[in-house]
């Protein structure tokens, strides 16, 4: 199953999600009505006997209104539920207690944790997420949450950091990353608003067992409202029971198995089965995964079962997840390793600096990207290799070091991408450095200067990774500043009086993350559109791609174009379109075309692979137009193989 149908079936769980809710209000509106009407019936004088169609006419009202009061409690919940989670992952990490992991943190393990989240967050094409650390949490346990990879967070316990070695923590990463980028993250943050009036009902319920509990029968005894007073506890009660129950059922329904799966993308990541399989190991021997903060709320989003004891557990056992990594595991051996963890515990703070420096000298065959194949690209979206994941240790490895602090710093992050946009022309770079200064001040200017001094121009397979890598601190800006940095890029960019691709993506990807980050429950992955339904806007697309990758050779640039057309089933063209305006029309059809089913921007996807691979090399300005494209679309496009690239001037 590859990335564009996980995504599909993401959405279609979420449909089925609807229904179960659906089906879990139905039957607590039910029961409740069913304990009122037994009240009521007691209320009965036993003389005046009467039937049961006469006895629900009578109470009809009474029926009515019960229903509307439950399930206005139940809708209220879930709506307050829903709309305070619309700020995305980092919320849900902050109400657990979470802290962020700074940038430019010098304690080595949450450094550590930055380094593997940032390689993985490369190798998959996708902003890094923000991270945290729960410091509260002594057990071993990890999650993500978010709308999109816009807004996505990763968090891990401060057990979990303490306890695990870096290999074992990439393959906790890469287990939650499978989740970010096959659809369940979103399903995941949508399950706990959704689920939260349920739960609404067995809080109430607890609460009045609690008070009806301390208050005195005999107190009650006699009094006419004693019965109705135990009614209402009792029914809390049930109901809050019920609640309970369906909504493990429903998490349980959702969660258990995709467990298995995201085990196995950890292990298809890292290549590493020792990675995942010895966190789940540990779990069992070093204290456990319980989580003290909203277990039964978020149970369902952890790495490992975040509460004791529960029936529907939202989690596979961990012998059988342990089991489907490593077939001939023996329990016994947990007795070995529990002695280890014990005797070892309290040196892991040196162990992972070791670690970190041991992993950095490793090599490996032909270390890249994924190589440009379209079968390929579509096997690993969404699921990078350990090719990948190599590749962009060794390309954030290679940063340097004041770029490195500029992209990690929220107060250097607009700075650096204005410095990104610096032409090599001096007259036109004065302009822009005059532009930064109107627009930021003074000051921005100077950082911007400064970059420009210590680092005068960075590779250009850096340039991309720098903007994700700076990704985390401009979201943290206020709102007006990012307002004023958008259109700022835009002004940089237009200072020569043309558009070159990296401009292009740049300013698209930047503006496309920071709308998913600022709206993240209003970012969609796909929509309902067919390719019939978009011609000629995949047309356009396929033409300006292959306009840049053979800009001096019309003919070779039809035949490209055509290719990608016959992959999309559409008939040739006889002459490429005008490639002046390119930027415009782009923008326009990409509008429409992210409006996609998930199956046909796969199909899509194929299309814009072949037509940049015809001819046999793919220049930078296609691999970063590629990029560009896939961002805006919700398709995280995996670091590519700069092997296959071939200089070539950037089209105008």
């Amino acid at each position: 199953m590859n990335f564009f149908q996980h995504q599909d079936r993401a959405r279609n769980r979420t449909r089925w999600l609807l229904v179960l809710f659906a089906l879990a209000v139905l039957a607590i509106l039910t029961v409740v009505n069913l304990v009122v009407l037994l009240v009521l019936g007691g209320m009965e004088p036993a003389e005046h006997p009467v039937s049961m169609g006469e006895f629900l006419a009578r109470h009809g009202g009474v029926i009515l209104l019960t229903s509307l009061l439950t399930g206005s409690v139940i809708g209220i919940g879930s709506l307050y539920r829903t709309l305070s989670l619309r700020g995305g992952g980092a919320v849900v990490a902050w109400q657990l207690g979470g802290s962020v992991v700074d940038p430019d943190t010098n304690d080595p393990l949450r450094r550590r944790l930055r380094n593997v989240v940032e390689e993985m967050a490369i190798a998959s094409g996708v902003p890094v997420p923000d991270i945290f650390v729960l410091e509260h949490e002594d057990g071993i346990n990890a999650f993500a949450a978010g709308y999109s990879t816009a807004d996505a967070a990763v968090a891990v316990t401060r057990g979990a950091l303490e306890t695990l070695d870096r290999r074992e923590l990439q393959g906790v990463v890469a287990h939650e990353f499978s989740h970010i980028l096959n659809g369940d993250m979103r399903l995941n943050i949508r399950l706990m608003g959704i689920l939260f009036g349920i739960l609404v009902m067995a809080v109430l319920g607890r609460q009045f067992m609690y008070y009806t509990h301390h208050v005195s029968v005999r107190r009650t005894r006699g009094n006419q409202g004693a019965m109705a007073v135990l009614a209402i506890g009792v029914t809390l009660m049930l109901v809050g029971y019920i609640g309970l129950f369906f909504g493990r059922w429903i998490k349980a329904m959702v969660s258990r198995q995709r467990e298995f799966l995201a085990d196995a993308s950890a292990v298809q990541f890292t290549r590493e089965p020792e990675g995942i399989a010895g966190a789940l190991k540990k779990i069992s021997v070093a204290g456990g995964s319980v989580l003290r903060a909203s277990p039964e709320e978020v149970g369902h989003m952890l790495f490992a079962d975040g509460a004791l004891g529960r029936m529907f557990a939202t989690h596979p056992p961990l012998l059988d997840r342990i089991r489907a990594i490593e077939p001939g595991f023996d329990p016994e051996e947990f007795h070995a390793l529990r002695e280890r963890v014990r005797r070892h515990r309290e040196a892991l703070r040196a162990a992972a600096e070791e670690a970190t420096r041991r992993e950095t000298e490793r090599t490996a065959p032909s270390p890249g990207g994924l190589a440009l194949d379209a079968d390929s690209l579509l096997e690993q979206m969404g699921r990078p290799g350990v090719g990948q994941i190599l590749a962009a240790a060794l390309l954030v490895a290679s940063v340097p070091r004041p770029l490195e602090r500029a992209a990690h710093s929220p107060e250097w992050a607009p700075e650096l991408v204005c410095y990104l946009l610096l032409d090599p022309e001096a007259e036109i770079r004065d302009r822009q450095l005059l532009m930064v200064a109107e627009a930021l001040g003074g000051e921005s200017e100077g950082q911007v200067r400064q970059l420009l001094e210590m680092e005068p121009w960075p590779a250009p397979e850096l340039r991309i990774p720098l903007l994700e890598m700076a990704f985390p601190g401009l979201k943290r800006r206020p709102e007006r500043e990012m307002e004023t940095l958008l259109a700022l890029v835009e002004r940089l960019i237009h200072a020569d009086g043309r558009v070159d691709v990296f401009e292009y993506a740049l300013a698209r990807m930047l503006e496309q993350h920071v709308t998913d980050a600022r709206n993240p429950s209003d970012s969609a992955p796909a929509g309902r559109r067919r390719l019939g339904d978009v011609r000629v806007q995949a047309l356009d697309l396929l033409g300006i791609l292959a306009h840049h990758g053979h800009p001096e050779d019309p003919d070779a640039a039809l035949a490209a174009m055509n290719a990608g057309l016959s992959a999309l089933d559409m008939a040739a063209a006889g002459r490429m379109p005008v490639p002046d305006g390119w930027p415009d029309r782009l923008d326009a059809s990409l509008e429409r075309l992210d409006a996609l089913k998930q199956m046909e921007k796969q199909q899509l996807l194929r299309a814009l692979v072949v037509t940049i691979t015809h001819g046999g090399k793919t220049v930078p300005a296609e691999a970063e137009l590629l990029r560009a494209v896939c961002a805006v679309l919700h398709m995280p496009l995996p670091l590519l193989d700069a092997a296959q690239e071939e200089p070539a001037a950037e089209g105008s």
